[in-house]
């Protein structure tokens, strides 16, 4: 087999070796009909095939009600940070929005441009080391909707309860955790996540939303832009990402055959678990950033005691065959990212460099 490294990268992130696997044999002659699933129309029978069996699969592994409908969209989750005010905020409404991080802020900036926000919460004075408490929870009169980020790619913190909007409409930008373990999705109204860190490759943007959601979306806005236009078309209203969709349904059949998201997220807890206890066993020499009761499964980042050791930490991590751990260029550091199809070894493997490295410069 192809030499393969340890790929840490927090998107595009490693994708399971059977998926790359089956598309690498389906390439040039997708079953048999003599041309690449690359180059299949997105009207033939057999991509509506893929695309309703992969939408199919999403509400049945997120164990999501008939009440549900499944969108395969573009622009990643930038675009429904414009998208969901745009669809879901009235003229003279407002909306709530809880600030964890960096994309939580994007989010929240780029619904400013529409319309009125408030802020709920916010741990930016606290670097962003934590989630909001209930209890600090400051949710507005009548709010159109309330908008979260699950899991804080750069920061690594992620939530551990789902807030109470008392009946208001929840959404979730689930971009870097969703389907890593088990969830009740069926306490929001609104999740979407860019696949490329959990469902597949980039270039489709995966949106969950409640059918009766729909009656509210604005009908004065672009057609291309709104939910609705989609979920009528079944995310055939434009040429859709065909082979970025094919390798979703891919993956969502391997986490089926994983076990489903309890079968994941006992995974991802264990790989989280053998770098955390690298970490706190260290006397300090590694320094986590986020507090520990919400430090997140996918996205581990923490300091040495100095850049230049940091730097020597991820060259020679290099070497040993574990990629991607420069942490993101706005908090430095590093960064582990342990999404669904990062094997235990991997994350094993990268435990033991870290002790190792730890003994050796400690």
């Amino acid at each position: 087999m192809t030499y393969r490294v340890y790929n840490f990268n927090p998107g595009p992130a490693t994708l399971p070796l059977p998926v790359l696997e089956e598309a690498q044999a389906q390439l040039l002659n997708y079953r048999e009909k003599g041309m690449s699933i690359t180059e299949i129309s997105h009207r033939s029978r057999e991509f509506e095939e893929i695309i309703g069996a992969a939408e199919t699969l999403l509400l049945e592994l997120g164990g999501l009600s008939t009440a549900y409908q499944a969108l395969f969209l573009q622009g990643g989750a930038s675009q429904q940070f414009a998208l969901v005010p745009l669809n879901f905020l009235p003229p003279e409404g407002a909306a709530d929005y809880i600030l964890t991080g960096s994309f939580a802020q994007k989010a929240y900036q780029e619904a400013q441009r529409l319309g009125t926000i408030n802020v709920a919460a916010t741990t930016k004075e606290h670097d962003y080391r934590r989630i909001p408490r209930p209890e600090e929870l400051k949710f507005s009169s009548a709010p159109a909707y309330v908008h979260i980020t699950t899991n804080n790619t750069i920061y690594g913190t992620q939530w551990k309860y789902i807030p109470d909007t008392g009946g208001v409409p929840l959404m979730a930008d689930m971009s870097s955790d969703i389907f890593s373990g088990e969830t009740d999705l069926n306490r929001f109204s609104l999740l979407y996540a860019g696949a490329q860190k959990n469902l597949g490759p980039a270039g489709v943007t995966v949106v969950i939303l409640k059918k009766d959601l729909l009656e509210k979306v604005s009908p004065d806005i672009p057609a291309i832009l709104s939910y609705k236009t989609h979920a009528e078309a079944r995310s055939l209203y434009n040429t859709p990402p065909v082979f970025a969709i094919y390798l979703v349904y891919l993956v969502l059949q391997w986490l089926k055959k994983q076990g489903g998201l309890p079968a994941m997220g006992k995974l991802n807890a264990r790989k989280a678990a053998l770098i955390y206890q690298a970490i706190d066993q260290s006397g300090g020499f590694y320094r986590g950033h986020a507090d520990a009761e919400n430090r997140s499964n996918m996205n581990i980042t923490f300091r040495l005691p100095n850049e230049e050791l940091e730097k020597i930490f991820v060259a020679g991590a290099a070497q040993e065959g574990l990629v991607g751990l420069k942490g993101h260029r706005s908090v430095g550091g590093i960064r582990a990212s342990l999404y669904n199809a990062m094997p235990l070894q991997g994350a094993e493997t990268l435990a033991q460099y870290m002790t190792a490295f730890y003994r050796q410069n400690g």
